[in-house]
């Protein structure tokens, strides 16, 4: 279940990175486990949203994609965040129990307590590798297969779940599935996803937008145009008296939401003027201009 970091540390979504900061420091210094009334599950939890919501890469990826997510722009350690595997078994002893003596803490040292303290454990290293998808399986999402080379297993096939909706250029984190090595933990493997470019529709948030032109006879009476969106053919009625730069709506024919919820298809109408007119052509048009068309 996807956990609201906004929610647990009691600020809304447009919050500021002070408010966060704020609010994060009254909650830990309120529920520090050093403390006789603290609560160190709490504590992790705050700890874990603060952690997010701080960097503005983590906080965008989360808006995104919720706190499932395993997007992040960093090759190691925290940097590509794992936001659903919280902070378990983590020492939090160190900390002082003096509430003047934490408040005045900084930030990083908390963190860097918790992922630096302790006993260094081998680890292999961190690999990354490129992938390029299709428009239609950025949108839809899709499951793909790489190979990766190890240490210690020479050649392994790993299947990497591609969320609907990805962006060109996003990380995807697969923990464990780094190099691997002997009396030690395997490194993390980090996928960038490339998209290719569709011929005319592009992506924007939730919604797909794609540019339409019609002839000036279709916009002036109305017509109805055929157009292939992701989902296939569709009819598109295009009414009477459209001008060049008017959009149409198609709802629910844009990106996954999840919950069976998708964004829409916004149509751009350009209207196509003829380059040359008939005789015929030009009177039709003189009798428009007298009735002041």
């Amino acid at each position: 279940m996807s956990k609201d970091y906004y929610k647990i540390l009691g600020v809304s979504k447009t919050a500021t990175e002070e408010e966060i900061k704020k609010a994060f420091r009254k909650l830990a210094h309120e529920h520090h486990p050093d403390k006789k009334s603290g609560d160190e599950a709490k504590f992790k939890e705050i700890s874990e949203a603060y952690a997010v919501l701080s960097d503005k890469n983590k906080r965008a990826q989360y808006d995104a994609f919720g706190s499932g997510a395993q997007f992040g722009g960093g090759g190691q350690g925290f940097g590509g965040f794992n936001a659903g595997q919280g902070f378990g078994g983590f020492d939090f002893s160190q900390f002082s129990g003096n509430a003047q003596g934490f408040e005045d803490l900084d930030l990083n040292d908390i963190f860097g307590s918790i992922f630096g303290g302790g006993r260094r454990v081998k680890r292999g290293r961190d690999i990354q590798v490129d992938i390029e998808l299709t428009f239609h399986d950025s949108i839809f999402g899709t499951t793909r297969k790489v190979s990766v080379n190890s240490k210690l297993v020479k050649e392994k096939e790993v299947s990497i779940q591609i969320p609907a909706g990805i962006e060109s250029g996003q990380m995807i984190r697969m923990d464990g599935f780094g190099e691997t090595i002997e009396d030690g933990r395997p490194g993390n493997l980090f996928v960038r996803v490339h998209v290719r470019p569709h011929s005319y529709l592009r992506k924007e948030g939730y919604n797909l937008v794609m540019d339409l032109q019609v002839k000036l006879s279709e916009a002036l009476l109305g017509a109805n145009k055929a157009i292939t969106t992701l989902d296939g053919e569709i009819e598109v009625k295009i009414p009477s008296g459209t001008n060049t730069g008017a959009i149409l709506r198609i709802k629910g024919k844009g990106v996954p939401q999840g919950n069976n919820h998708r964004g829409d298809l916004y149509i751009r109408i350009n209207v196509k003027l003829p380059d040359k007119l008939s005789k015929e052509a030009k009177k039709l048009i003189e009798e428009l201009k007298k009735e002041g068309i």
